[in-house]
């Protein structure tokens, strides 16, 4: 019995119990023990608190007043899920700001149902799309693969990023594939400097090795500070031989600076 005590819900409880009710109140003493100690065992209770809730009146459960609904979800879901999918999922915010340039493009959708899609909040988009985001799941998409080859020659920073110091720089990539990996399509890098916040921006096609070294000189060149240090995560497009081999560069002064360290998160 007590599997089924786990088992049960406060729901199911209390179903059963209204099932119950009436023949325990028009039932004899036998029968009335009877129904008692099926109550007992079929939901886990102890007799003394069984007897109190079949001996009371029956409660029935009051839906609390709240406000009316507004929308209806079965004329505005069609039409809203539609836009979603075609605008890769975004959220609630995203799509409230985008659905005056998407609905244009539906031209069979009334305009009376266009007005109330316009109309609603951010919250109420994500409302509405609760049961597409589960119907429509997106599995997370990676394109990281770890560098092994030069993980062991590099070495790892120790501690927190050097916030007080000017060029130690952080570097990261994002793939701009959509969903799916497939093929060839642009990665934007982006390198920020952790003491001022100073960021540079570049986009590269494919994360080769080549690729990736000429933005990261065209950085360099470009940073009003030099760089001292250069973190960046395991991935294979910053760990490889052509990176980690940039010469000593000379500034427009002729003066010759050290190839700035590089290492691992």
């Amino acid at each position: 019995m007590d599997t089924e005590k786990e088992a049960m819900s406060l729901k199911s409880k209390r179903e059963y119990l209204q099932r119950v009710y009436g023949r325990y109140q028009r039932g004899g003493r036998e029968h009335k023990s009877r129904i008692l100690d099926e109550f007992c065992a079929v939901c886990g209770y102890q007799r003394k608190f069984a007897l109190r809730l079949l001996n009371r009146p029956l409660r029935r459960r009051r839906q609390s007043p709240g406000p009316k609904r507004k929308y209806d979800p079965a004329r505005l879901l069609p039409a809203l899920k539609a836009v979603w999918l075609l605008a890769e999922q975004p959220c609630g915010k995203l799509l409230k700001a985008s659905l005056p340039l998407w609905l244009p493009f539906l031209p069979e959708l009334e305009p009376a149902l266009g007005q109330e899609l316009l109309a609603m909040s951010a919250a109420t988009l994500d409302r509405l799309l609760r049961p597409a985001r589960f119907e429509h799941r997106r599995r997370g998409l990676s394109t990281t693969k770890p560098g092994k080859l030069l993980r062991h020659h590099i070495p790892l920073r120790e501690g927190p990023a050097d916030t007080k110091h000017l060029g130690h720089i952080e570097a990261d990539t994002v793939a701009h594939c959509g969903a799916s990996v497939a093929g060839d399509f642009i990665y934007s890098l982006t390198f920020t400097d952790v003491c001022t916040g100073w960021t540079e921006i570049r986009a590269t096609w494919n994360k080769s090795a080549r690729g990736i070294l000429e933005q990261l000189k065209d950085i360099e060149q470009k940073l009003p500070f030099r760089m001292k240090s250069f973190h960046a995560d395991n991935g294979s497009e910053f760990l490889n031989w052509p990176l980690l081999g940039i010469p000593a560069r000379t500034q427009a002064s002729g003066k010759v600076y050290p190839q700035p360290s590089l290492s691992q998160k």
